[in-house]
């Protein structure tokens, strides 16, 4: 099985890409190299590599072979959960980010799998742990070794797969308005009704509606941490998993087809309801949608991860962070000596006061 590797050109270490500085770095030498600089390099190498072999290779077989290389990559499978990752040819055994169990390697990702483009992690781990931080100090009754540094190393950067759907809509509403007038002339009452025929029409433009591509139960924790900032989307480039983990999708745009188009179709006839005002009543009797310019896109998005499986009832809580814009959302456990305490702490000396005073005797 062959994936894509990267390595430093100075030292021949690995490189991982640096959300903080945007640019691939490796850690043994600490040379940073930008996106141009890495293209440049792996063009330079292939030349290099090409002009050793006697008669090279035809330029439609160079294309192919390189679109190839890009798009096969190691995938290993959790025994336990089922979780799929995409990890680096080098790695033998490594922990499930949803249950702590050991991976093995179960296949590879082909070319029908490959994203249409990726937005980078924005937010470093050590940014990260800070959010998580200064999150989880607001909850008051959350076991202590949820946040301990041990726990904390747990905190894993994850591509998540999502589609991405896009298309206009061309709204029509027609519908009766009345409106009524109140005058009163000594002690009589008079209502005046007028009646309004109405037709309102509208264009939108519907821009990424996403949908987490996975199957695994986390993926409504997936979907929580949305938006992201499409406009930060890159081209697909597997040198933006160094360092990270990414998830194959195991559903495809056809389970959420009928979904999105009935949820877009309902925005539409809403929008045109509530563009209309300055009437008493509003009773809808016709209404159209017509979606046009489907399109789907398969993007690898940014999500920090991390699980707890608690001790006492074995039960996984899950913690997830959008790695772009820092948005946080998770499941959380709590601490049942906690509580016990908060409920002594107030209980007994409301019980004393009330018993001094005599209220309970």
């Amino acid at each position: 099985m062959e994936i894509q590797s990267y390595k430093c050109p100075n030292c021949g270490g690995g490189l991982v890409f640096d959300p903080k500085t945007q640019k691939f770095k490796c850690e043994y030498c600490l040379s940073a190299f930008t996106e141009e600089t890495l293209k440049e390099m792996e063009e330079a190498a292939r030349k290099s590599e090409e002009a050793s072999k006697p008669g090279g290779m035809p330029e439609a077989e160079k294309i192919e072979s390189q679109k190839q290389a890009e798009s096969k990559m190691v995938l290993y499978t959790c025994p336990s959960c089922g979780a799929e990752i995409v990890a680096q040819e080098t790695t033998a055994s490594t922990y499930c980010c949803y249950c702590h169990n050991p991976v093995v390697l179960s296949g590879s990702l082909d070319g029908k799998y490959r994203p249409d483009g990726l937005i980078p992690f924005e937010i470093d781990k050590k940014k990260a742990k800070e959010i998580f931080k200064n999150w989880i100090q607001k909850k008051k009754y959350v076991p202590d070794d949820f946040y301990s540094p041990r726990q904390m190393e747990y905190l894993e950067g994850i591509y998540y797969p999502y589609w991405m759907y896009s298309c206009q809509v061309s709204g029509e509403m027609q519908a009766e308005a009345l409106r009524k007038r109140v005058t009163v002339a000594g002690e009589i009452e008079y209502i005046e009704t007028s009646r309004y025929h109405l037709e309102k029409k509208a264009e939108l433009p519907i821009k990424d509606v996403a949908r987490n591509a996975l199957k695994q139960a986390d993926r409504s924790l997936a979907e929580t941490v949305l938006p992201f900032d499409m406009k930060k989307l890159r081209p697909f480039q597997a040198g933006y998993f160094l360092g990270f983990r990414a998830e194959r999708r195991d559903r495809e745009k056809e389970e959420f087809a009928q979904e999105i188009e009935q949820e877009i179709k309902q925005y539409t006839r809403e929008s045109l309801q509530n563009s209309v005002s300055g009437y008493d009543h509003v009773d809808i009797r016709n209404h159209r949608e017509t979606i046009t310019g489907e399109k789907w896109n398969y993007a690898m998005l940014p999500v920090w991860m991390m699980t707890y499986p608690d001790p006492k009832n074995g039960q996984m809580y899950y913690f997830a962070m959008n790695g772009e814009n820092g948005k946080v959302c998770g499941v959380l456990p709590v601490d049942s000596k906690k509580l016990v305490r908060l409920f002594l702490t107030i209980f007994i000396p409301v019980f004393v006061l009330l018993l001094l005073g005599g209220y309970l005797i």
